[in-house]
């Protein structure tokens, strides 16, 4: 059986895409459905990892990212224009058994585009300003990840109580939100956007306006505010 790079290069070889001059700005607006998930921003893991100084990174190897899949992490690829095509047409292909679940985007020219893109915004040293992400249900709007140590009263959580099966979460504006217990979700976030210790944020999830998540910095604070209240 072919390793996976003999296989990459294979398909590298008669990939169309290469043929093709990808467009910067084209590949800008591409890159929408990549920001919900990557950041371009150096240390800013998100769902994936940070795609900051991504050219000739070898792949599964960001310092700081702890969610790579084993296929990932031996996979003998390193991040370029040759490598990225094939990935970005059909990743589960090119690396089985990885855990990325984007199924690919399967115009090659859309492909050349979002290379073009990536191989600029990428560069070390490049602060380039992150692209809105594509709407995307269940992704708090579908929007970038807001800065949660900047919040609205709107979204500063006050009180959190549970009865049944609702929670009723009051907010700085003084609001009381009353919420299935199904369809509101608990979540932390220790990174640099995360909330302040003790100021745990809500924000609204899901397509329907009917789901919420509340963010707290560190896991032991989510008991310790929820308390009981019929």
């Amino acid at each position: 059986m072919r390793s996976l790079f003999t296989v990459s290069i294979v398909c590298i070889l008669v990939s169309p895409a290469l043929a093709a001059e990808g467009n910067v700005a084209r590949g800008r607006q591409a890159y929408r459905a990549c920001a919900a998930c990557h950041s371009l921003a150096p240390d800013r893991n998100m769902t994936g990892p940070s795609l900051a100084g991504l050219w000739g990174r070898k792949a599964g190897s960001l310092a700081g990212f702890e969610r790579y899949s084993p296929a990932l992490k031996t996979a003998d690829v390193v991040w370029n224009e040759a490598s990225l095509d094939p990935w970005l047409a059909d990743p589960a292909h090119m690396i089985p058994g990885n855990r990325m679940t984007f199924p690919g985007i399967k115009e090659a020219g859309v492909r050349a585009d979002l290379i073009a893109f990536l191989k600029d915004a990428t560069v070390p040293g490049r602060t380039a300003a992150e692209p809105p992400a594509a709407s995307r249900g269940g992704m708090m709007g579908g929007g970038p990840v807001p800065n949660l140590r900047r919040l609205e009263p709107a979204q500063r959580v006050q009180a959190i109580t549970y009865c049944r099966d609702t929670y009723r979460v009051t907010t700085a504006d003084g609001q009381t939100h009353e919420i299935w217990e199904r369809n509101l979700r608990f979540k932390t976030d220790s990174g640099g956007d995360g909330p302040e210790r003790n100021a745990p944020a809500i924000l609204d999830a899901g397509m329907m306006g009917d789901r919420a998540s509340v963010i707290f910095a560190v896991p032991e604070e989510i008991s310790a505010w929820i308390k009981p209240g019929c």
